[in-house]
């Protein structure tokens, strides 16, 4: 079945043709013997494809596992339900063989697939959608962490919840890293609301802010890990540095780390939507390998496939292709390059030459202008010698034409004018850049460009403007890069009639005022400098106050209705001062009213699901039976009574179908109320910081449990439930 290539530093050494497609980012390898290498991967109608070249002839037993009717090398696993992720590794401390882990979005099945056993089926409230297994922090044994609805859980051999916390939104991405070169894995999250998350054990650690979904994870080397994002963009970080990141049309669709070129140090593998298979060095994001499927890749994988000892790099289609990889022979050490690569390399040199030579001919044509000025001098691009590229940041209000920004205003000191601007941001223009480029009756020295950063984040402006005289066909390129502070939409203009703020947050810092001062004016845009940490904003977003207060004693009162903006604040002044723990005493009235009817509305749906889930068993046991009166009938032909009976079933289908869709908007209004209670806990959390956080957090969750409402409004308010 493993049809062997020559060994080529292009052609994959095996190809596998399977008759099953399979979903992307659930693809894993499996020794599930403790010594053959299986690939597996969840596929169509809630099934898991196991294949198995290495032990042909034999059978599976009954229970879930069953032969593939297509292929006698796959055994297929009936899960009865849409797979959402899956893995294979090491979970029990006396098992022999790799344990299979399939995730749904209500269930966790953990499968040894040798013998043909459940070990543990877990209900998961939270969904999963995500999973990785392995060691985490100083828990002993290794655990299967799933991410799902705001939340993560872990679970240990026999199915005991070990691990839990939550996180900003749904989670996307997980992997098990050693992030702080202690010597033990930390847990790296990504999700939907675009950052990577770093936790040890349950105590948030990092965190790192990007532009989209944070679809894929995977370690590299040390502290080292590649990263995906949904629009396109994949790159490495080093610890909170990242080293690069290009961006492609095209989603990348899974990644991994491999030593391809054996050069010792791993590449980042990215397999794409348009079925490239791509290598990227881990120092510089080059491409030093490539190939194509005729399809999207669905996953990316590592193992000794052909079982001679060395370790292929495996790569599968959503159709069902699978090639498998060797690292490069000794003579090709360190270059992949094949014929292609080579000739886009020369091809990018050309252009690059080109370029050169064009822009030292226009530095040749200034000199030539330089000594005498003539009409001609404007046009060659001469502009006087104090030219400068000035910005200056400045908070605006909304109009009836316009929304409130941030605008930024570039000039230049003279007579001098600015053709074009061009602004690198991530985050806030679409595709990242955005151009300004006047028209020719509306040149001045000045450009004014609005800015409406989206969440309250610092990012780098990095600015282009092309400067000339006004008769210029040749510009001057000016370089200049301006951060915008974190908290850049508020301003200090506060409408007297202003509704003031009933919810606030109070905690105590061991610090002087004029600390506070400097972090004010570090992470708000202020006109001038200000001298006193009492201060008022109108927030430009929701449109309410935030009013910051010190008192001698060091107490800090943040006063707002925004629980996340006073979180943002919290540990924004606390990693300014590098506070390890910070408790504090919180009441946002509006907010834990709504927590509470949602908290309400939760049991209601749970009442309704409960309902439901037994009047469906009633209807199907109904069923049953009136199957086989309906087959007695005809067996005996009874023509009259079947086709009665079968009216009936038909009415009873009819019915069960609209029960599921009833049941099924009721789950998904649950899962939606089930994420606002675990935002809740998070939001809690994030007024403190350090140990206190993780109390509230667990002290949270415990209260939940328990279904004591009372007192996980204490915990929130007083960061314990005693208090």
């Amino acid at each position: 079945r493993i049809s062997k290539n020559s060994i080529s530093t292009v052609m994959p050494i095996f190809t596998l043709k399977l008759n099953h497609k399979i979903n992307p980012r659930m693809v894993a390898i499996g020794k599930y013997d403790g010594i053959h290498p299986c690939l597996t991967a969840a596929t169509q109608a809630g099934k898991v494809f196991i294949h198995n070249p290495h032990t042909r002839g034999q059978r599976p037993a009954a229970h879930r596992l069953s032969q593939s009717t297509q292929d006698s090398d796959i055994s297929l696993l009936n899960i009865n339900q849409a797979v959402s992720c899956l893995t294979a590794g090491t979970l029990g401390p006396n098992t022999t063989g790799h344990t299979l882990l399939v995730g749904s979005q209500t269930n966790l099945l953990a499968y040894d697939v040798h013998d043909n056993t459940d070990i543990f089926y877990k209900e998961v409230t939270d969904g999963a959608n995500a999973i990785v297994l392995g060691k985490l922090g100083d828990i002993p044994n290794p655990l299967a962490i799933i991410g799902g609805n705001c939340a993560l859980q872990g679970f240990d051999f026999e199915g005991n919840d070990q691990f839990w916390t939550v996180t900003g939104d749904n989670v996307r991405s997980l992997v098990l890293c050693d992030f702080t070169a202690d010597g033990k894995n930390e847990l790296l999250v990504g999700s939907e609301d675009f950052d990577i998350r770093v936790f040890r054990e349950d105590e948030l650690v990092t965190e790192m802010a990007e532009n989209e979904t944070v679809t894929s994870l995977c370690h590299m080397h040390g502290s080292r890990f590649g990263y995906a994002l949904a629009n396109g963009t994949v790159g490495v970080y080093d610890r909170t540095a990242r080293y690069w990141r290009i961006k492609s049309k095209n989603h990348a669709m899974s990644i991994h780390a491999f030593d391809l070129n054996a050069d010792g140090v791993v590449e980042l593998i990215t397999g794409w939507s348009n079925g490239k298979i791509d290598a990227r060095s881990d120092r510089t994001g080059e491409v030093i390998f490539k190939d194509n499927f005729s399809s999207s890749v669905a996953g990316v994988v590592e193992g000794d496939y052909r079982m001679d000892g060395q370790i292929q790099l495996i790569c599968s289609s959503v159709e069902g292709e699978v090639r498998g990889y060797l690292p490069a022979s000794k003579e090709m050490k360190g270059n992949l390059m094949d014929a292609s690569v080579e000739q886009d390399l020369i091809r990018e040199l050309s252009q690059r030459k080109q370029n050169l030579i064009l822009e030292l001919r226009n530095y040749e044509e200034n000199a030539k202008a330089l000594p005498g000025v003539s009409e001609g001098e404007s046009k060659k691009g001469v502009i006087p010698a104090n030219t400068q590229l000035q910005t200056a940041l400045s908070v605006r209000r909304a109009t009836e034409s316009q929304r409130a920004h941030i605008e930024l205003n570039i000039s230049t000191p003279n007579e001098t004018i600015i053709r074009a601007v061009l602004i690198f941001a991530e985050g806030i223009f679409e595709g990242e850049s955005h151009v300004v480029h006047p028209s020719v009756q509306n040149l001045s020295g000045c450009v004014r460009v609005p800015i409406i950063p989206p969440k309250d984040i610092p990012v780098d402006l990095h600015i282009k403007a092309f400067v000339g005289g006004k008769t210029s066909t040749q510009f001057h390129v000016f370089e200049i890069t301006r951060q915008l502070p974190r908290f850049s939409m508020y301003d200090l203009n506060v409408d007297p009639s202003a509704t003031q703020p009933t919810g606030k947050v109070t905690f105590s810092i061991n610090d002087r005022p004029q600390r506070v001062v400097m972090w004010l004016n570090q992470n708000f845009l202020l006109p001038e400098g200000i001298d006193s940490p009492d201060i008022t904003f109108t927030t430009l977003r929701a449109g309410g106050l935030l009013k910051i207060n010190m008192q001698p004693s060091g107490e800090i009162t943040l006063r707002t209705d925004d629980i996340d903006l006073a979180g943002d604040l919290i540990q924004s002044l606390a990693s300014f001062l590098a506070i390890e723990d910070l408790q504090a005493e919180a009441d946002f009235p509006v907010y834990f009213k709504e927590l509470r009817a949602t908290l309400t509305e939760v049991d209601e749906f749970h009442s309704v699901h409960q309902k439901l889930t037994a009047a469906m068993a009633d209807h199907s046991n109904y069923i049953r039976n009136m199957l086989v009166q309906a087959e007695d009938a005809r067996l005996m032909g009874d023509w009259r009574n079947t086709k009665k009976r079968y009216i009936e079933l038909y009415d009873l289908n009819r019915d069960l179908i609209n029960e599921y869709k009833i049941r099924s908007n009721n789950h998904n209004a649950l899962l939606a109320r089930l994420k606002s209670v675990n935002q809740a806990i998070q939001r809690a959390g994030r007024l403190r910081v350090g140990k206190p956080k993780t109390q509230v957090i667990t002290a949270c969750r415990d209260a939940i449990k328990n279904n004591n409402i009372n007192a996980l409004f204490k915990i929130m308010r007083a960061g314990t439930a005693s208090s």
